[in-house]
């Protein structure tokens, strides 16, 4: 799986892949991470990426042409390119599975008041939104959906039975709550604080069932 990133900020992505599960991904070649500057496209001495909005408004919209041509030059056979928008679909676990399928996700970091709307339409792939927000820029949004993807890929996760123990069969994700040691806290006293008794019981159809009935499950 490789993932190709087209952003005006190609650094800021550096330490956070630096780390955990998905550094030790990259290192073991399971999945490659590239990172482009969209201002390598452009044409004029400034290097500019954005320009004035037809019809008037408050800010600046990046550019379709350097967009264009970076995807152009980027994107291989069996790839999807991601743009994303408030205006798209809503990200979730069965989208992240869909997506482990590629060999290669395009990723389209806007920036500023907003992206020419000819990448939505013309270029991107997929439209995609991780909540009913806006940020200020694609780089958080492509640093979720890299993380909930990478999870994904045979070997990035030690135990790939985690997977199997959390998947539904419509591949949604099923998350029930977790304890561990003290099987009793006290943050004062004469205030307990115990794990549930169905899973220090020993029973593990009781943990099961118990599991069952906790856990919530996103399958949309």
């Amino acid at each position: 799986m490789k993932f190709d990133i087209i952003t005006i900020f190609p650094n800021i992505f550096d330490s956070y892949f630096n780390h955990g599960l998905i550094a030790r991904g990259l290192k073991k070649k399971l999945i490659q991470i590239k990172t482009h500057n969209l201002r390598k496209w452009t044409i004029d001495k400034h290097k500019s990426v954005d320009d004035r909005p037809f019809g008037g408004g408050l800010g600046m919209v990046m550019k379709i042409e350097p967009i264009f041509e970076a995807v152009k030059a980027i994107k291989k056979n069996n790839s999807k390119v991601i743009f994303f928008t408030p205006r798209g679909k809503k990200f979730n676990q069965k989208i992240a599975w869909q997506l482990s399928k590629q060999k290669q996700l395009i990723f389209i970091c806007g920036r500023y008041e907003g992206v020419d709307e000819r990448v939505a339409e013309k270029i991107a792939d997929l439209k995609l939104s991780i909540g009913d927000y806006v940020l200020m820029g694609g780089e958080v949004p492509t640093l979720v959906v890299i993380e909930a993807v990478s999870r994904l890929i045979p070997g990035i996760i030690a135990k790939e039975q985690l997977l199997q123990e959390r998947t539904t069969k419509k591949k949604g994700y099923v998350e029930y709550p977790q304890y561990t040691r003290p099987e009793v806290f006290n943050p004062k006293k004469g205030v307990n604080w115990k794990v549930p008794k169905e899973l220090i019981s020993g029973n593990h159809e009781r943990i099961r069932k118990w599991r069952e009935k906790k856990s919530q499950t996103i399958e949309k």
